[in-house]
């Protein structure tokens, strides 16, 4: 009993011998605070080391560089607004891995305990798995319609993802979210990658890629952060938007793929699930946050047939497209 908590390596099986594998933690900030010190806690309490921890920030103000004093293997790459891009920077923080595997994570998902890593890892003994991503529970002060889609999005049983799955799951299939999320880098580098230019979905565009190509992408039920946002309809609204513009401008990987069915069951059943609580009132606060989600989706969808003034107005990042949408990187 007592004593420091020492992270064990990671080792895999290739031909018949036993290997050592490194894994790097990539983590997304803009702000940082008090919460991304207590990532970095969690993450050094580990089961399984992470090898490197690569803060890639979005510059605002001072970063604090006392949050990652102490912590020898981590380093922060700092980028401006105008810089920044979901899949882009994402990809840029890959390049600069030499692991095998690469976590991602938001800077406010945090580790439920010390086997996060140890559980995503073992996703990939099945050879298929290319892709892991965590269960994201509620924190305290989530609502109760938040709470409900957290459970129903990341249910309790893990689950590999096929092409076999697409006839039944629709888009569901491609499920995959960076909030916490590792990728087997051989792979992801063979494949290209993030795409470099996308306003959101990043994750769901290279998951979608693997699963066309034959590969799966593991839900990893018992890897857990605490992760959840309490937003408000208008917040849905211009959420919902960017992701449809997502899927419109990826028709490669989106088209012909059932997608509104799955959103039209979540908002059955969290309406059963408020009468079965007994707080009929919320159903109310679901049909109108569930209309502003519907709206923005059917909006985003078809974006191109909307004026510039119309899309600024919709979107949540507004400096996608200032930049100037459709240029890469």
């Amino acid at each position: 009993m007592g004593g420091a908590w020492i992270p064990r390596p990671f080792f895999e099986m290739e031909m018949g011998e036993t290997v050592m594998r490194k894994i790097d933690a990539v983590i997304l900030t803009y702000r940082p605070g008090k919460e991304l010190g207590e990532l970095l806690k969690r993450l050094a309490s580990q089961s399984l080391s992470i090898h490197k921890i690569r803060i890639m920030n979005t510059r605002y103000g001072v970063f604090p560089e006392e949050i990652i004093a102490g912590y020898s293997n981590a380093e922060v790459v700092h980028l401006e607004k105008a810089e920044f891009d979901h899949g882009g920077t994402r990809h840029e923080a890959a390049k600069m891995s030499d692991a095998d595997y690469v976590l991602f994570l938001t800077q406010d998902a945090l580790p439920a305990d010390r086997y996060l890593v140890e559980k995503l890892a073992e996703a990939f003994s099945d050879p298929r798995v290319k892709a892991a991503y965590a269960r994201q529970l509620p924190r305290e002060d989530c609502g109760e319609l938040e709470r409900y889609t957290r459970s129903f999005n990341y249910p309790e049983e893990s689950r590999v993802k096929t092409k076999a799955d697409l006839e039944t799951l629709g888009i569901k299939t491609f499920f995959c979210s960076d909030v916490c999320a590792m990728y087997e880098l051989e792979t992801y580098r063979r494949e290209g990658g993030f795409v470099r230019r996308t306003i959101f979905n990043e994750d769901m565009i290279y998951a979608g890629g693997l699963i066309k190509k034959g590969y799966a992408v593991a839900y990893a039920a018992e890897a857990k952060v605490y992760h959840s946002h309490n937003y408000s309809g208008r917040e849905q609204f211009h959420r919902n938007f960017d992701l449809a513009v997502s899927q419109a401008d990826h028709p490669e990987i989106f088209q012909g793929i059932a997608s509104e069915g799955e959103g039209i069951r979540m908002v059955k059943e969290t309406a059963r699930h408020c009468m079965r609580i007994g707080k009929p009132w919320l159903v109310f606060s679901l049909a109108v946050t569930s209309g502003c989600k519907y709206l923005g989706y059917k909006l985003g969808k078809n974006y191109k047939k909307l004026p510039r003034w119309m899309v600024t107005a919709c979107t949540a990042d507004r400096t996608y497209w200032e930049k100037g949408k459709g240029e890469t990187v």
